[in-house]
């Protein structure tokens, strides 16, 4: 059981409840929270206290006294389109919004938060388009998501739904754990390329991290290094220097992890934090007019880790090329020792494609967008489109990186006898388990396509 409290929710604990559809509840201290806020609310109402939502209308409509209808605020904004959401990832929303109304200041009532709460642990799939949010509050998803909820809305509860970023947070979640995932497989592609290239250990040394201790390349180099130990590459390097895919591997890995915990940090933040506008502050009998609905920061941080796994995905492409290239590798064309077959070459192309569509995608959401709401709303975060479109990126970076584990394993099995580290042996036994040796041309997207399912059903996690 997973239990939604004032103190927050970890992103593991989001992931237990999308991935592995744990049940949730909220702890005591979560439901004084949330009734405290709706007794402040109801207080605040029958004083005569403005309240944005309750009291006056929405968005442009601020300036009107007449109150809107709470079960008309999801119905009149249910306006997605695009694709609906799968069951991972309405999990993942809902349990987002539940971390939010635990928090108690959003003024919903006790019965709107059981029934969202309810619709989670029911395991029910209301449908949910996810184009529509700007990222200043992901009304459009949240509201699809509240028309499932059999209950009468009354007071605050229409707005306290749908008025959050939960669909950018749940889905930013869901994003870290798929890129920890691409992490993985990348760091063990770099070692088993290492190891079928014959590369030069220098540049990962424990010195070369304490003359310039560039962020993440520490980590990254002593992780490489221990899965080529007990191996003998550091003692047979086939060169004195290795093109800059390689002896560049761990920085440019150590840049990214640093970005995705960026991006993890913030939405732990998030997981932990109110964002109502307004907040109901039961301890100061304050309702409070705030813009903790702005979703800059979690765009920012998405964009960051595009754009660090762009530069991961052309190294890996360039280390693929560099093994299939005889001048390169000092292995025969492309993998391949059968006269008359492709190969490895027909991948290659796979991997050029993708890192195409990796650079485009990794280019930024533009800062401006069209102003909404009779120009009120006339700045956008844009997170959940940032996440959406990363998400993207991180699925073509694990393709890539199966592809690297596939023609890497490809150049051990051609070197003969070697005595591969003992992760990368690890690695290596992991590749063939799911992809056999190519000694004559076959379906390469079978190959491709069985390995990042196992990738990502995490079998290669205990390897690394």
């Amino acid at each position: 059981m997973i239990y939604f409290d004032p103190e927050g929710l970890t992103l593991d604990d989001l992931l237990a409840i999308a991935r592995q559809d744990a049940p949730a509840s909220f702890t005591t201290q979560a439901r004084q929270r949330i009734d405290a806020g709706h007794r402040l609310l109801l207080k605040l109402a029958a004083q005569g206290t403005p309240i944005y939502g309750l009291t006056t209308g929405l968005g442009a409509a601020v300036d009107t006294s007449v109150a809107p209808v709470q079960a008309s605020i999801p119905l009149g904004r249910a306006v997605g389109v695009g694709r609906l959401a799968n069951r991972q990832e309405l999990r993942a929303i809902t349990a987002a919004r539940l971390a939010g109304l635990a928090q108690g200041r959003s003024g919903i009532s006790p019965v709107a938060a059981d029934a969202l709460l309810d619709l989670l642990n029911s395991g029910a799939e209301p449908q949910v388009p996810l184009l529509g949010s700007l990222g200043e509050s992901d009304l459009a998803p949240l509201a699809h998501l509240s028309l499932a909820l059999n209950v009468q809305l009354t007071g605050k509860d229409g707005l306290a739904l749908v008025s959050a970023n939960s669909a950018s947070v749940g889905l930013g979640a869901l994003l870290v754990a798929q890129a920890q995932q691409a992490m993985q497989a990348l760091l063990a592609a770099l070692a088993l390329s290492c190891e079928g290239y014959r590369a030069n250990l220098s540049p990962f040394q424990p010195w070369a991290s304490r003359l310039r201790p560039a962020p993440g390349q520490t980590e990254q180099s002593a992780a490489l290094l221990q899965l080529l130990e007990g191996g003998e590459l550091a003692e047979s390097p086939r060169r004195l220097q290795d093109p800059l895919s390689y002896r560049c591997a761990t920085v440019v890995q150590g840049a990214a992890q640093q970005a995705l915990q960026r991006l993890h940090e913030v939405v732990e933040l998030e997981l932990r934090s109110g964002a109502d506008n307004p907040a109901l502050i039961s301890e100061e009998s304050m309702v409070l007019a705030t813009a903790n609905f702005d979703s800059t920061h979690l765009a920012l941080a998405a964009e960051g880790l595009g754009l660090a796994l762009s530069r991961v995905a052309a190294c890996s492409a360039e280390r693929i090329a560099k093994l299939l290239s005889p001048a390169s590798s000092d292995l025969p064309r492309f993998l391949i020792t059968q006269p008359g077959h492709v190969g490895m070459a027909a991948l290659q192309r796979t991997s050029s494609a993708l890192v195409a569509e990796i650079g485009h995608l990794a280019n930024p959401l533009p800062a401006v967008s069209v102003p909404v709401a009779d120009r009120v709303e006339d700045y956008a975060g844009q997170a959940l489109a940032v996440v959406d479109k990363t998400r993207r990126l991180t699925e073509r970076v694990l393709w890539l990186a199966s592809i690297e584990l596939i023609v890497a394993a490809q150049a051990v099995d051609l070197r003969g006898v070697v005595q591969l580290g003992r992760g990368a042996r690890q690695i290596h036994a992991a590749v063939r388990s799911q992809v056999a040796h190519l000694d004559q041309d076959r379906s390469g997207s079978v190959d491709v396509l069985a390995l990042t399912a196992f990738i990502t059903d995490g079998h290669l996690k205990p390897f690394l």
